[in-house]
């Protein structure tokens, strides 16, 4: 069995570590977010594909759910001591990541051939494709107009600004990276991972050609709800959802998926959201998705992979 999984983040990250415990990793292919890359000292950071990376290769930072484990700030603090911001968070160990990352862009390598090294050098056994080898931004803009780059809303400013709008610059010149809609088309199974809706997975769904693959084969694609009894277990996005004129529910975030979906999961916490769910002709299904342990996890992608497939697309 074949799976495809599109992914950003902590939440992602934690159900592929339950996916590639119950299947083997080879089957697993994760289309990565790239919204939230930045530049930070002139080193290319892509945050999401390196959680992904980390998690599956069994070197993340369990505690945070990000970074390597073990990690040190060494080169963090000589540029403290220096007088320069190090508002980013970004270990000695990572920065190595970083800095092979910026030289083989440097040659000329585009960044899914980048990832796919970065993935193999570290022994994740699932593949990596990035979105899109295209430059790709989340941005949030302010009731005051000020303009936001992703890190800078999220990490400097702990999500904490009113946002009025979001916006994927770069997204409409943008192609997906060689494999993604393949990808989404030889899978047995497309999984919707329960990432922030709006900007884990919001940036991929924004690459053209990537929404219209999930639509053509709409019966075999199930989403995960990140948002559990009206909240997000992780970051903004319930309240981002209203930003983009969703509900901040889990029959929300359905309604962002009803035309690439056919079955959503819906945490057991939230039985009166099943209803809704089906009333936007998406089958639900209920689950524990709220991911504390390796095992939840498991359990999670154990029940996704034993759903009956597929059905016609709508």
């Amino acid at each position: 069995m074949g799976v495809t999984a599109l992914a950003g983040g902590v939440g992602a990250a934690k159900f592929l570590r339950g996916l590639a415990a119950v299947m083997a990793p080879e089957e697993i292919t994760v289309i990565g977010n790239v919204g939230d890359d930045l530049s930070f000292f002139g080193l290319h950071v892509s945050p999401d594909l390196d959680i992904v990376t980390y998690t599956l290769a069994g070197v993340v930072d369990a505690t945070k759910g990000w970074g390597l484990a073990g990690d040190s700030r060494q080169a963090l603090d000589q540029l403290g001591r220096l007088g320069l911001d190090t508002w980013f968070w970004l270990g000695d160990a990572d920065i190595g990541t970083a800095i092979a990352r910026t030289a083989w862009l440097a040659s000329g390598l585009p960044l899914s051939t980048v990832a796919d090294r970065i993935r193999t050098g570290l022994g994740m056994g699932a593949r990596l494709i990035p979105v899109t080898d295209d430059r790709l931004r989340t941005r949030f803009v302010t009731p005051a107009g000020e303009t936001l780059e992703f890190q800078e809303y999220f990490v400097r400013r702990h999500h904490a600004e009113e946002v009025a709008a979001v916006r994927f610059d770069g997204a409409e010149q943008a192609r997906p990276a060689p494999g993604v809609l393949e990808a989404i088309a030889a899978a047995d199974r497309v999984i919707l991972c329960p990432s922030n809706p709006v900007v884990s997975i919001g940036p991929i769904l924004a690459v053209p050609g990537v929404r219209e693959a999930l639509v053509a084969v709409r019966g075999k694609v199930i989403a995960v709800s990140p948002i559990v009894q009206g909240a997000a277990l992780r970051g903004p996005a319930d309240r981002l959802l209203p930003v983009i004129g969703a509900e901040a529910s889990a029959s929300g975030v359905a309604g962002l998926y009803a035309d690439i979906c056919a079955t959503f999961v819906v945490d057991r916490r939230d039985p009166g959201e099943a209803p809704r769910v089906a009333a936007l002709g998406i089958d639900p299904v209920l689950a524990d998705t709220v991911m504390e342990t390796p095992e939840i996890s498991a359990a999670l992608a154990e029940t996704i992979l034993a759903l009956p497939l597929p059905r016609a697309a709508a």
